[in-house]
């Protein structure tokens, strides 16, 4: 499982610690970001007895546009599934993630992860396209909309973070993808070998997919099942369409 810390002062914390510190902590220092088709914040969070702030995406479902092929005020609840289902499955490596309360209404709260600004899928993919695979996979099982080439981010430590889960598990929705370089291509085994690992944790009783199923639909997490299952019965990545599979913009 990632460590879950880097990219500002909390990578001196353990992982349970940032999950409190992004759950309780009080934010201030709201500021919109330049780039989020919705309304999306960076903010400062200020640790309990002082200390230095730590840096956080603050997405509250207020600030969601609606859309067509997602129910409303559900993305910043997709958010946090992808990371819960990130740490069931130990890849991708997804900033951690909570829900709570904030100044604009609940949403979700991610990790502030400070990316090299020119490292994107477009610029890395040519000399370190296997370090993408888990992140593909992961798209086709989550059934992801919104891969765009700037949803990765790489920190100065060399690690690759992939970000922007908001458009997930829709049982209806397209894949969308900028990842083309895997179609056709086999399924690393031990990809396979975790996914045959999770599909027993998505069930009822377990508490990965207990907790999957206080966040998404139960018909959601069903087709989150049958797509791990298509994917464990055929290892395979789908060729996809370039009228139905691509996202707008690329970056």
């Amino acid at each position: 499982m990632t460590d879950g810390t880097g990219g500002n002062s909390a990578s001196e914390l353990s992982l349970g610690e940032t999950l409190q510190l992004l759950r309780t902590a009080e934010i201030d220092g709201l500021g919109l970001h330049p780039e989020g088709s919705n309304y999306v914040f960076i903010v400062r969070l200020q640790p309990d007895g002082g200390g230095e702030p730590v840096l956080a995406i603050y997405k509250p479902t207020a600030g969601e546009r609606p859309l067509r092929d997602f129910p409303r005020q559900t993305l910043y609840r997709r958010e946090t599934a992808a990371y819960e289902l990130g740490v069931g499955l130990r890849w991708p490596r997804i900033p951690p993630t909570v829900i709570r309360d904030g100044p604009h209404g609940i949403g979700s709260v991610q990790l502030f992860i400070d990316g090299q600004p020119d490292a994107n899928y477009f610029s890395m993919r040519d000399d370190h396209l296997e370090r993408f695979e888990a992140i593909a996979l992961f798209d086709i099982i989550t059934n992801n909309a919104d891969r765009k080439g700037g949803a990765v981010l790489l920190d100065d430590d060399d690690r690759l973070w992939a970000i922007d889960h908001g458009l997930t598990f829709n049982p209806h929705a397209r894949l969308r993808t900028v990842m083309w370089e895997f179609c056709g291509k086999p399924i690393s085994d031990a990809l396979i070998d975790d996914l045959k690992e999770l599909g027993p944790a998505l069930g009822v009783g377990a508490p990965l997919g207990a907790r999957l199923r206080e966040l998404l639909s139960d018909e959601e997490v069903e087709q989150l099942q049958a797509r791990v299952e298509r994917v464990v019965q055929d290892p395979v990545f789908p060729m996809l369409d370039p009228d139905r599979n691509v996202p707008w913009p690329f970056l």
